[in-house]
């Protein structure tokens, strides 16, 4: 029997080591065996119902704002406060949970909240809006649960290369690893790190409620209820959700450029430090290209040809703003599609050694693996994507008509999407869902019997799209348990169940935010929107996309594999080259994003050059604590404003 090691400080195994190594440092450093509870049935139980109330947050926050946030670092906390009230109103009587009882239980609340609503303010809302009909509660029960089961399935594969070998950042992760530690705290050292989390943590709240005080004056409104104290004090300490820089740097012939600005979220300027220079330039270089090259060219470019560069039929102007993002997504989802794929070929001795460890679970060659009876098993994998993969190709055939094959289709690019949102995920803490639904919707518009059908395109993107998302999902949250030690197989288990809870929850909600078309159209959902604009377009046919968008995707696709063999080739000059998906992700968000990114990121590295000791010590519990208070505060505004829209309805 392993016994257990003592709590690491840090899970990093010795510089350059092989993948064998880095295994043999984290079991024999790290893990924790069975030195305390892990999973057990109140942590799934309390986890999944906290996982019920925050999938309906990011339902909302999905039709009002256009984006869901991740809920590691919220369940979390959220998690370890609601067990302790509960110990406190039963005056004791209740144990305390242990801090991988506590992770098991952040797993299963994660995996409700976040995993089961990707597929329904996007592609289910903009099927509502194309067709103006509601889909029956089984269709959209099946395809949510079939989904989010698929996501959690194709994480199998990623978690032990992008987590175990690979040691990808996964910053949310880390932020949460580091929150738990900082509650069950002990020792000088630990505790001073714990002060400088809780500190930054608070830090980050307040800028999280100043910035986001604007949508709980609009829900008071909407609700009915004024309150007109309370709306004035809001609007009166709240603070701008970006801060615009001067209009001479970003102005072409008149026309503004949506999004270049300052973001004052110290969210991601702790992300960035957790995520680092390299790519938090990346991506920033990306945005620079973009917003002073490429747009004045492409929009010069547009005035003589007539037509338009971006992915929609139009270009919108509004008081005298574009969007820049629109011209870049094809070139940008180019450079991730092929960067990852790329890295996978040029990692298969890694992925030769994965599939031994994998026959070491029936006693096959390489039973030495230490491994092999507490990391998922790629029989799991199998044994659960045929039936979920089949079920979902006869949901797709019956409810939307989709084909057998293309239906068999759909569950194969998950595999490919999913691959593209973990590494981003993993990379630069952003999951380009959207982006990659895109893809899928491209590649369908191009299939025999799906072009032309706007019910096929929406449906077997939003499948893909929210199967990526629920396995990077899912990932940063095996970060925050490889981290802790934690049995990676149970806390598996535990994001197995939580799919079911936040499924019991998003799709009665989704009736009762969303009763018909005309409810939908009052959110104005811009997720929604997108998609179907993007849909309407593809829809009349491929030779609709214009000439700059192939030729984006052809430049993408170069850039995407050169970078990764250079890295192979020139491993000394891999600190100095761009990170392939830093600069495919500043290509499809905006300037204001990666320059909070580059901020924090420089911000870390001028605190080592001045304080290398102290930043040693202190950088990561302090850019955890600024990620994870942003985060929560804006989790429980939009909690309250889902409670809000719920009583205004």
């Amino acid at each position: 029997m392993h016994a257990p090691a003592a709590p690491a400080a840090s899970s990093e195994p010795p510089a350059n080591a092989a993948p064998e190594e880095r295994d043999q440092y984290w079991y024999t450093q790290v893990y924790q065996g069975d030195s305390q509870p892990q999973l057990t049935f109140r942590a799934v139980l309390v986890g999944g119902v906290l996982g019920m109330f925050m999938s309906l947050s990011n339902l909302y926050t999905t039709l009002k704002l256009g984006w869901a946030f991740g809920v590691a670092i919220t369940a979390c906390v959220l998690s370890y406060v609601l067990w302790n009230g509960l110990r406190g109103l039963s005056g004791g009587r209740l144990s305390r949970m242990s801090l991988l009882e506590n992770n098991c239980m952040q797993s299963t609340a994660s995996a409700a909240g976040y995993s089961t609503g990707g597929t329904v303010g996007t592609a289910f809302g903009a099927l509502l809006l194309t067709t103006g009909m509601h889909q029956p509660w089984y269709v959209l029960g099946a395809m949510v649960l079939l989904t989010a089961l698929l996501g959690v399935l194709l994480a199998i594969p990623m978690k032990r290369q992008m987590i175990n070998h690979e040691q990808l950042p996964f910053p949310s992760g880390i932020a949460a690893a580091e929150t738990l530690r900082s509650l069950y705290a002990q020792g000088a050292t630990a505790m001073h790190k714990a002060w400088s989390l809780l500190i930054s943590l608070a830090v980050g709240g307040v800028v999280g409620f100043l910035r986001t005080a604007g949508a709980l004056t609009e829900q008071l409104r909407h609700t009915g209820r004024p309150q007109a104290w309370l709306e004035s004090l809001l609007r009166a300490v709240g603070i701008p959700e970006s801060l615009a820089l001067p209009t001479w740097l970003h102005t072409w012939r008149g026309v503004g450029l949506a999004g270049f600005a300052f973001e004052p979220s110290v969210l991601l300027i702790g992300a960035g430090m957790i995520v680092g220079l390299r790519v938090s330039l990346s991506m920033l270089a990306a945005s620079a290209v973009l917003y002073f090259g490429l747009v004045p060219w492409l929009m010069e470019h547009d005035q003589v040809q007539g037509g338009v560069a971006g992915y929609v039929p139009s270009l919108t102007v509004a008081q005298g703003m574009i969007n820049p993002v629109r011209w870049a997504l094809w070139g940008g989802t180019a450079i991730m599609v092929f960067s990852s794929l790329t890295s996978v070929a040029l990692q298969w001795p890694t992925l030769m050694r994965a599939f031994r460890a994998a026959r070491a679970l029936r006693g096959g060659p390489g039973a030495a693996d230490p491994l092999a009876r507490i990391e998922v098993p790629f029989s799991w994998l199998v044994i659960g994507v045929l039936p979920v993969g089949a079920a979902l190709v006869v949901v797709q055939w019956v409810a939307f008509h989709i084909s057998i094959p293309l239906g068999i289709l759909a569950v194969v690019m998950s595999l490919l999407v999913a691959l593209v949102c973990c590494r981003a995920t993993g990379e630069t803490d952003t999951t380009p869902m959207g982006a990659m639904g895109k893809v899928t919707q491209l590649v369908y518009a191009m299939m025999p019997g799906s072009a032309g059908n706007a019910t096929i395109n929406l449906m077997s993107a939003g499948m893909t799209a929210a199967a990526g998302a629920s396995a990077s999902d899912l990932l940063t949250d095996l970060k925050s348990g490889y981290l802790l030690g934690a049995n990676p197989r149970k806390q598996f288990i535990a994001q197995f169940c939580g799919v079911f809870f936040g499924t019991l929850a998003i799709v009665p909600a989704w009736y009762a935010l969303v009763p018909d078309k005309a409810a939908l159209e009052a959110y104005n959902p811009p997720a929604a929107n997108m998609w179907k604009a993007v849909c309407d377009l593809l829809t009349q046919g491929v030779h609709m996309l214009p000439k700059t968008a192939v030729l984006a995707m052809v430049a993408g696709a170069v850039i995407g594999v050169a970078l990764p063999v250079l890295e192979k080739l020139l491993p000394r000059f891999r600190p100095y080259l761009p990170s392939a998906m830093g600069l495919g992700l500043g290509l499809v968000i905006p300037f204001q994003n990666g320059l909070s990114f580059a901020l924090g990121a420089a911000l870390a590295v001028l605190w080592g050059r001045l304080r290398p000791r102290q930043a040693e010590t202190f950088c990561i519990p302090v850019a955890s604590g600024l990620v994870a208070g942003e985060s929560l505060v804006a989790a429980i505004i939009a909690i309250l404003c889902t409670v809000a829209g719920f009583l205004g309805r």
